[in-house]
């Protein structure tokens, strides 16, 4: 069986990043892994471009004091923006080597400038990356906008995605593994085997769009059931009918019912661009994370 060796998390200095990175920590010392801390400088620069309220002409621009007194946030000082942003990586390499001495956890720090060039490249030597779903609310700047989906479609590697909201103590007790007998599905559960088989239980279900479309044929199902037994995983097989909802809500209800702490789904979905090669279910599913999901693609 495939074991977790390498881990890479991509960190920024948004409120998430903490969580990621006690988590990979957490797993790191599970797994005896090396855990690499990855960022660029891309990810770390202001995301609010340059503007002037609407009413107040350039020349007259009111100072910081004045847009903060009306509520308004003040324009972004570009003209310091890589050195901010440098200045953070600086301290985000400082904390991650801190935590990793205090660990226990063996590991090295990774940055460079642009994410295309930084993250998705050296993402491709982890057996597992960790990122966060993105926060509407307080969206990355533009390069790190679609990072988790970049990353799920080019880098080749099992991504673990954390909500951008929530406390999770633990990953991978109690999984459920959504199964549809696809391609994408059987990838994801091969990248999970090392975690599944420290699970205290593993549930595969298997959804029906409606109640005359069968979900996965339940030869398929026992064959799975089998082939993780093979690899001393037990597991226990379920089936539900979607019924009128989608199927990311009912995956993420079943796994709210079972106290899941891991969702293992492939990067699959029905046929813009990135949705149609990503798929709409998974599409979805990242927009709606309530726990961690394991996606491979």
């Amino acid at each position: 069986m495939a074991a977790l060796r390498d881990i890479t998390v991509v960190l920024d200095d948004a409120a998430p990043s903490e969580t990621r990175l006690s988590l990979a920590l957490a797993l790191a010392q599970q797994h005896n892994a090396y855990l690499i801390g990855l960022s660029a400088l891309d990810l770390l620069m202001p995301a609010r471009p340059v503007v002037h309220p609407r009413g107040y002409p350039e020349a007259d621009t009111p100072s910081r004091s004045q847009l903060l007194n009306l509520g308004v946030p003040p324009p972004v000082d570009y003209s310091d923006a890589d050195t901010q942003a440098a200045e953070k990586a600086e301290r985000l390499e400082t904390t991650f080597r801190e935590r990793l001495r205090l660990s226990g956890v063996q590991g090295d720090w990774r940055a460079g400038g642009k994410v295309s060039e930084t993250v998705v490249r050296q993402v491709r030597y982890a057996d597992l990356i960790i990122l966060s779903q993105a926060d509407p609310n307080h969206p990355p700047p533009a390069p790190g906008r679609h990072l988790v989906e970049d990353i799920l479609l080019t880098s080749g590697r099992p991504t673990l995605v954390i909500p951008y909201v929530g406390s999770f103590e633990t990953i991978g007790t109690r999984v459920l593994v959504a199964w549809n007998n696809s391609r994408e599905a059987a990838r994801a559960v091969h990248d999970a085997l090392p975690l599944l088989a420290k699970a205290a239980s593993v549930t595969i279900i298997a959804v029906s769009p409606g109640r005359r479309e069968p979900a996965a044929d339940e030869a398929g199902t026992a064959d799975l059931i089998d082939h993780l037994a093979r690899h001393g995983i037990s597991a226990k097989a379920e089936k539900t009918v979607a019924a009128g909802k989608s199927i990311p809500d009912v995956l993420l209800s079943y796994a709210a019912d079972l106290n899941a702490d891991l969702l293992v789904a492939g990067g699959y979905g029905h046929s813009p661009l990135r949705e149609r090669i990503l798929g709409g279910i998974t599409h979805t599913l990242l927009q709606h994370l309530t726990v961690p999901v394991l996606m491979s693609h």
